[in-house]
C-alpha cells in the first residue's frame, strides 16, 4: 500500500562562538568542574553573544540544512520553530526566519514544548505533510536559554547552553512498511500536574517579566527516565521493532545520567547513543537536532539507518519519534 512518508532530506546546526567552561562558571557561582561533571556529564556550553538573538541562531542552522538538502529555498512552504526563548513575545520568531530566507508564502509559526519542542515540531510537520497541508517543511529547534538563567543558582545555571539545529523534510511515497525511508511513527505526551517541577518564574500575563528557570532536579530525573522509556517503547510497539533494530538513538541532551539510565532501561548499548551533552550542555529544543546534525555530518548516521529520537521537558512534555534516514 502506497503511503506518504516525511523524509529528512537535510540537516544543519549552529553554535555560538563563545564557550563557557565549568571553570568559567565556577568564577561566578559556588561550584566546581568535578561537581558539574559528576552530576551532569557537562564540561562546557556555548553562550550567545549579546547581539545574537534566537532568530540569528535559527537562520544560520536553517541555511545549513537547506544547503545540505540541496533544494531551492523557495520550495519550503512551512516553517515550524520550536523555542522557549523567542526574540519577542510576538510575532513568532519563525516569521523572522521566513523573512530572512526570502520566503513570502506558506506558513511560519513557533511552538513551545520546552525541551520536547523539536520532537513536537517534527511530529507536526509530519502531520502537515501526510495530510497535504505541506510538501516541504523546515523544522528548527533554537534557543538562547542562557537568557533565562539565574547565575546565582548552581543547580540550574550549570546545565544549559545556547544553539540551534534544523532539518528539511519532504513528502515522498513509501510502501507503508518499516523499510520505508522517513518517519515511521511518533508519540507525544504531556502532564500538566507536574508543571511546577520545571518552569520559569515569569511571563507576560503573570509578572510582566521574563523570569528565571526553576527546577526540582530529583523529581525531573525520576520522571524523565520512566516517561522517556515508555514513549520509546510506544514507538517500538507501534512498528513491531525492537531495540536491536535501532541503529542510532539521538536523545535530548539533558543530563548524561538520564541518558545512561534511559538507554539501559530500554536495552540500547552505549555505542548506539549519540552524545553531545559534554560539549554543549542542555540546549532545550535545539539539543536533538544539534546531536542529529553532528552524527550525520561525522558519518555515524547513514542513509537507510533507523534513528530514534526522544525528549522530555517542562510541562511535563515528552515524546519519541522513529524514522529511517
Amino acid at each position: 500500500m502506497s503511503v506518504t512518508r516525511t523524509v529528512v532530506v537535510g540537516v544543519g546546526s549552529y553554535l555560538p562562538a563563545r564557550i563557557m567552561t565549568n571553570e568559567d562558571i565556577s568564577k561566578v557561582v559556588d561550584t566546581t568542574d568535578e561537581w558539574i561533571v559528576e552530576r551532569t556529564g557537562i564540561h562546557q556550553r556555548h553562550i550567545a553573544a549579546d547581539d545574537e538573538m534566537t532568530s540569528h541562531l535559527a537562520i544560520a542552522a536553517a541555511r545549513k540544512a537547506i544547503e545540505h538538502a540541496g533544494i531551492d529555498t523557495q520550495e519550503i512552504d512551512t516553517i515550524i520553530l520550536a523555542t522557549t526563548t523567542p526574540d519577542q513575545t510576538f510575532p513568532a520568531t519563525a516569521a523572522t526566519v521566513q523573512a530572512e530566507l526570502g520566503l513570502h508564502h506558506g506558513a511560519a509559526f513557533d511552538i513551545q514544548a520546552v525541551c520536547s519542542g523539536f520532537v513536537y515540531a517534527l511530529t507536526i510537520a509530519d502531520t502537515f505533510i501526510k495530510t497535504g497541508q505541506s510538501k516541504t517543511a523546515l523544522v528548527i529547534g533554537a534557543e538562547t536559554f542562557s537568557r533565562l538563567l539565574d547565575w546565582t543558582d548552581r543547580t540550574t545555571c550549570v546545565l544549559f547552553g545556547d544553539g540551534a539545529g534544523a532539518v528539511v523534510v519532504k513528502g515522498m511515497e513509501g510502501e507503508g512498511n518499516n523499510s520505508d525511508q522517513g518517519i515511521l511513527t511518533a508519540h507525544l505526551h504531556s502532564d500538566g500536574r507536574y508543571r511546577d517541577k520545571l518552569y520559569v518564574d515569569g511571563g507576560p500575563s503573570s509578572t510582566q517579566s521574563t523570569g528565571h528557570v526553576r527546577m526540582e532536579g530529583r523529581e525531573v530525573f525520576r520522571h524523565a527516565v520512566v516517561n522517556i522509556a515508555e514513549a520509546i517503547n510506544e514507538s517500538l510497539e507501534a512498528t513491531g521493532l525492537s531495540a536491536d533494530d535501532i541503529d542510532w538513538f539521538v536523545p535530548h541532551q539533558a543530563n548524561k545520567r538520564i541518558l545512561d539510565g534511559t538507554a539501559k532501561r530500554i536495552g540500547l548499548p552505549p555505542e548506539k547513543v549519540v552524545l553531545t551533552v559534554a560539549d554543549q550542555g542542555n540546549t532545550s529544543a535545539a539539543s536533538v537536532p544539534l546531536a542529529l546534525d553532528a552524527a550525520v555530518k561525522d558519518g555515524r548516521i547513514k542513509r537507510g539507518q533507523l534513528v530514534l529520537l526522544e525528549a522530555m521537558g517542562g510541562g511535563f512534555t515528552w515524546g519519541s519519534l522513529l524514522f529511517r534516514f
